[in-house]
């Protein structure tokens, strides 16, 4: 039951975007259409379910003065794991996410578990943690991905099924912070209920 609710508590009770607000960086930044958004947290739960993984099998051989630069080489092997495997595999959407995929190694989110739960925890206990925190990531940067595109041009994964242009602001920047306000406080309305 415990494995349950450490897959479970990345989607509602703990999201990392929609209740935490974490990692707002590359979410704002990355999710102008569902295809960024999704591609985006795809990479992160890898790094998030490997890095907690690896942390939780050598917490007790790391001594405490080089935990952090230890846990962050750890989490930069997994994300150039990622980014080279994007760059061969899926070039397109690697061009669009750019940057932010070597700035997975700073993301809070990720070190943050690696700090707060996988140094502390069993190996099973952190793949459910990091896999489901991982997944709900990838969850509000799709849903607010999906939002931005449909509002913004009237398409879905590129397709396109409204005709004109939309909402323009929403696929810019400015949409970004507004799509996110209304998600966070649609989601607080509903924890509410």
């Amino acid at each position: 039951m415990n494995q349950l609710q450490n897959f479970t508590k990345g989607f509602f009770k703990e999201n990392p975007i929609l209740v935490l607000v974490l990692g707002t960086c590359p979410t704002l930044a990355t999710t102008s259409s569902s295809l960024n958004g999704m591609g985006m947290g795809i990479a992160t739960t890898f790094v998030l379910v490997g890095s907690n993984v690896v942390i939780s099998l050598l917490s007790k051989m790391i001594p405490d003065k080089v935990r952090i630069p230890a846990f962050i080489v750890i989490i930069a092997s997994f994300v150039t794991v990622v980014d080279l495997v994007m760059q061969a595999y899926v070039p397109e959407l690697y061009e669009k996410l750019g940057i932010f995929i070597p700035l997975i190694v700073v993301n809070c989110i990720v070190l943050g578990r690696a700090e707060a739960y996988a140094s502390k925890n069993s190996v099973l206990s952190s793949f459910f943690d990091g896999l489901g925190m991982g997944l709900g990531f990838t969850m509000a940067l799709g849903i607010l991905g999906a939002f931005r595109e449909i509002v913004g041009s009237g398409a879905i994964f590129g397709y396109k099924f409204i005709g004109g242009d939309g909402i323009l602001v929403f696929i810019l920047a400015p949409g970004a912070f507004m799509a996110l306000g209304y998600l966070i406080a649609l989601i607080n309305r509903i924890k509410k209920t």
